[in-house]
């Protein structure tokens, strides 16, 4: 700085020659000019960065907290929700041939409108009839399994499957394992008895069924009526050289009679009496053996040999767990061959295509000639003048979506209105934030709106065209120190006799502000409905704001 004055007064201390009367100044060099300008531009400099330490050091910050506040009244509010989803034909029908095949022709082409019953195209493919034969042949496998093992499990309750009486029994106790195919007694049908009788070929044909004839008892001394059951013309030679038929009788047993008795049957033929070659010996009417059919457990057995019993009477009762189990894998098998044959016959059907309902092709990818490798769909009929529209609606507004309601819709500038088909009560969480499935329907019967695609929905969830209303950020939602929370606001003014106390506030709250409980209703963008807690007019405490100034 001194340096620079320095040369000032050089410059001025300079004579000044005359030239014709004209006093002359000395100009300055370049050099000189130079260094001044760069001291100018220096003192600029500095005079700056001293103005900014000055503010910075020197000057005083004030930060200033001003309180916001709004007022309870009356309004109207409507609470909206929006959002976008998928369209979808509401009647769609995809067809597909999961068997390999060669097209033979295709019927319609793509975007091509169709009635039901339309043809499509024809495939030849001998492995989809292969397909139906096997399902089939497995479905009457099970089947037929199924019904042998319900016969089987029948004899859970083992039981008489004919009267008589009991002999051979097997010793069973409560507890004792039992098999499948398991002889547990001898069952003999004693309520008739049979005789088999031989008579000379004098009187074929003159002895027949239903016929009676009277049976001698040496044994007991008596005779008892018999009935011909069945005549056989067998051809017996006695060592006489005579030729004998047979007959058979049928004694009902009063029970006096018993197997092994000697009888002789006589009948009388034209007035004559007709006598047998030889007696015979009565036999049971029926034998047989009682099985168990099921493998498990005795529970209870009432087994005892020469016991009369009736039809149907329960002897042997068994656990059959295992038997249960086993109907029931075998009712499942059945069950899935039934579905395998039913998507083999539908694919053979699928051979021969015809349109399933009316509507429009779409997604065809096949042509004559092709061969066919896939389970893809080949293509697919939607009937796009029914729609709907597959949406999600967030926690916060889903209570407020009912069915029925109406749904503005817009799908880039082509205008249309919906309904509420349902809403699921099923949801899914993602990023802590729960959505819910909705299902809009609508009419397209003009075309306009395209299926799978997105689309903007809207609809009014709720309103009210006269209540209080306050700002959002006016209520809070607070915890108090019994770990309870309160949807709360903050009133200004004398503290009300229904302000809270042990409220934890998370915010700096200005004096002179209570805690008051209020029930909340709808809300908007902007602001929520006040259904109780505060009146018109209550000043209630927004938020603080923070304002700066220099000093």
């Amino acid at each position: 700085m001194s340096e620079l004055m320095e040369k000032e007064q050089q410059v001025q201390k300079e004579p000044l020659e005359a030239d014709a009367g004209t006093p002359v100044k000395k100009k300055l060099s370049r050099k000189t000019r130079r260094r001044i300008i760069r001291w100018c531009v220096i003192l600029v400099v500095l005079a700056v960065i001293a103005f900014a330490l000055f503010k910075l050091l020197g000057g005083k910050k004030d930060a200033e907290k001003q309180v916001v506040t709004d007022f309870v009244q009356y309004g109207a509010i409507t609470a909206k929700v929006e959002g976008s989803g998928l369209v979808k034909a509401k009647s769609s029908e995809s067809i597909s041939i999961s068997t390999p095949g060669t097209v033979l022709e295709v019927l319609v082409t793509e975007g091509q409108e169709v009635t039901a019953g339309t043809p499509l195209f024809t495939v030849d493919s001998p492995a989809a009839q292969a397909a139906v034969q096997k399902a089939r042949s497995q479905v009457e496998g099970f089947e037929k399994q199924l019904s042998a093992t319900q016969k089987d499990i029948a004899g859970l309750n083992l039981a008489a499957t004919y009267p008589g009486k009991l002999m051979e029994v097997a010793t069973l106790n409560p507890g004792d394992t039992i098999s499948k195919g398991q002889v547990v007694a001898q069952l003999n049908d004693d309520t008739r008895l049979r005789l088999e009788q031989y008579y000379s070929y004098a009187y074929a044909g003159e002895l027949k069924a239903g016929q009676t004839v009277d049976v001698s008892i040496p044994a007991l001394m008596t005779t008892v009526p018999g009935t011909v059951e069945a005549v056989h013309m067998v051809s017996r030679i006695t060592p006489e050289g005579s030729k004998l038929f047979s007959a058979e009788i049928i004694v009902e047993n009063e029970g006096a009679l018993t197997a092994e008795m000697a009888a002789t049957a006589t009948a009388v033929v034209n007035g004559e009496t007709v006598y047998p070659y030889e007696p015979g010996k009565l036999a049971y009417y029926r034998t047989g053996e009682l099985k168990s059919t099921v493998n498990g457990t005795v529970l209870s057995s009432d087994l005892v040999n020469y016991l009369q019993v009736s039809a149907g009477q329960v002897l042997v009762r068994i656990d059959g767990e295992d038997s249960e189990s086993e109907i029931f894998s075998i009712e499942q098998s059945l069950e899935e061959a039934r579905e395998e044959l039913e998507k083999a016959e539908k694919n053979l059907a699928n051979c021969n295509a015809v349109a399933p309902i009316d509507g429009k092709v779409i997604g065809l990818t096949i042509q004559p000639g092709d061969e066919i490798n896939t389970q893809q769909p080949i293509l697919t009929i939607s009937d796009i003048r029914s729609l709907i529209v597959n949406a999600n609606v967030d926690e916060r507004n889903i209570s407020y979506i009912k069915p029925g309601m109406m749904v503005d819709l817009d799908q880039w500038g082509n205008a249309a209105m919906g309904t509420v088909e349902s809403v699921s009560l099923s949801s899914t969480v993602n990023n802590g934030v729960a959505t819910y499935p909705m299902v809009v329907s609508m009419d397209n019967t003009e075309g306009m709106i395209q299926v799978n695609s997105n689309i903007q929905y809207s609809l009014i969830a709720s309103q009210n065209d006269n209540c209080l209303v306050l700002p959002i950020q006016a209520v809070r939602t607070v915890s108090l120190e019994d770990g309870s929370t309160a949807t709360v606001v903050y009133v200004s003014g004398d503290r009300p006799d229904n302000a809270l106390d042990g409220v934890m506030a998370d915010e700096e709250i200005p004096d002179g502000f209570w805690a008051v409980p209020v029930e909340i209703g709808i809300s908007d963008n902007y602001n929520v409905e006040i259904k109780s807690g505060v009146e018109e007019g209550t000043e209630v405490f927004t938020q603080l704001q923070t304002m700066e100034a220099w000093g």
